[in-house]
C-alpha cells in the first residue's frame, strides 16, 4: 500500500476509533488475497459497544459517501463483518476476537499503521 492509501484508511481507522474501539489493527492483504486489500480488526469491551463501533463506522463513512457492500452480524454483538470492496473491517467482542485469532490466521500479512492509528497510540500512552 502506498503512503496515499495508508492515509485514505484513516477514514475508516477514525470511524472506528470514534466509539473507542479497542486494539485497532490493520493488515495488508492484497498480496495474500484476491478479494480485499486490507483488514481492520478491532474490538468492543461489551457486545453492545461492539454495535455502537459497527453502526458509527457505518453512520461515519455514510458521510463521506461511503457504502457497504454488505454488513454481517449487527444485532448479536459478538463479530460483525463489514464488508467495503478493498477494506473489510471486522468488530469483535473481545473474547469472540481471542478465540477466532485472525490476526493469527494472516500472520503473513505486513500491519499497517497510519496516522490516525499513531496519534491512537501516542495519546492512550501521555493519558497513562
Amino acid at each position: 500500500m502506498s503512503n496515499a492509501s495508508e492515509a485514505d484508511l484513516d477514514l475508516y481507522i477514525n470511524a472506528a476509533l470514534g466509539k473507542k474501539a479497542i486494539n485497532l489493527v490493520a493488515l495488508d492483504v492484497h498480496n495474500l488475497t484476491s478479494f480485499a486489500d486490507v483488514f481492520i480488526i478491532c474490538s468492543g469491551r461489551s457486545n453492545r459497544q461492539v454495535n455502537a463501533i459497527a453502526e458509527h463506522i457505518q453512520t461515519n463513512l455514510k458521510k463521506h459517501k461511503i457504502k457497504p457492500l454488505s454488513v454481517e452480524g449487527v444485532g448479536d454483538g459478538q463479530w460483525v463483518l463489514m464488508d467495503y470492496g478493498h477494506v473489510i473491517i471486522h468488530v469483535f467482542y473481545d473474547p469472540v476476537r481471542e478465540f477466532y485469532d485472525l490476526e493469527g490466521l494472516w500472520l503473513d500479512a505486513r500491519r499497517i499503521e497510519t496516522p490516525a492509528m499513531k496519534k491512537q497510540k501516542s495519546s492512550a500512552a501521555t493519558s497513562k
